[in-house]
């Protein structure tokens, strides 16, 4: 790449500053001369323009060469990271689920507890819910789903015709299709009446900072299972 570089460089050179055969006069050696020292040090650093810094705001950003470059896997990973504030994780919970409850909001801290644990992307966890024989309605699955970006129109996340094991309120188990581990969560039965209890007697953004300022040890069980 680099001989290429320096030839085409050269052709390009003696095209705009014609010499009489090898004899340049002083102005034009200096000119070729500096050129010719940067093709050297790129080829030298082996630099491309696609090792260009990635531009913020029409700006370059400042970059330290000597570090390592972290690999893309890696940067993917920090960069889906959710930002989501309380708020917005209400508001998005009103308008997927049609309303904002404590079942929702558990589904939300399920589904960010195994993005933590299993540092995961976006789309990249199988969903399997259990729901239990007293829960109402399956309503945790969907703060899982808008939690971990899993959807059914996917083929990520899904609803068993299996319910959960007696003594329980409901059991999901999340899958990382990437690096095969899997994680179980097992809510226990005596959730429901802290989670019917807050529905009552909060609302909204109140319900989400119940759940997510309860113990875990009241709400579910996590095990990894692979």
């Amino acid at each position: 790449m680099f001989l290429a570089f320096r030839h085409n460089l050269t052709d390009s050179l003696s095209f705009a500053y014609p010499g009489k055969g090898h004899f340049e006069n002083d102005e034009m050696i200096k000119r070729r001369s500096s050129l010719s020292c940067v093709a050297i040090l790129c080829g030298v650093l082996g630099f491309e323009g696609s090792q260009m810094p990635p531009s913020e705001n029409g700006r370059f950003r400042d970059v330290d060469w000597g570090r390592t470059a972290a690999h893309p896997n890696q940067l993917a990973r920090q960069q889906n990271h959710t930002t989501e504030t309380p708020d917005q994780w209400v508001d998005l919970g009103q308008r997927v689920h049609g309303g904002f409850g404590s079942y929702l909001a558990l589904g939300i801290r399920i589904g960010l507890d195994a993005m933590h644990r299993l540092n995961a992307t976006a789309r990249t966890l199988d969903v399997t819910y259990y729901n239990g024989a007293i829960a109402p309605c399956p309503c945790v699955v969907d703060g899982i789903m808008i939690a971990t970006t899993s959807t059914p129109g996917q083929n990520l996340l899904r609803v068993a015709s299996t319910p959960s094991p007696e003594g329980t309120f409901g059991v999901a188990e999340i899958h990382d299709r990437t690096t095969g581990k899997i994680l179980r969560y097992t809510i226990p039965d005596r959730a429901k009446l802290q989670l019917d209890t807050w529905n009552q007697v909060t609302s909204g953004r109140q319900r989400y900072d119940a759940v997510m300022r309860a113990s875990e040890e009241t709400l579910f069980s996590v095990k990894m299972i692979r």
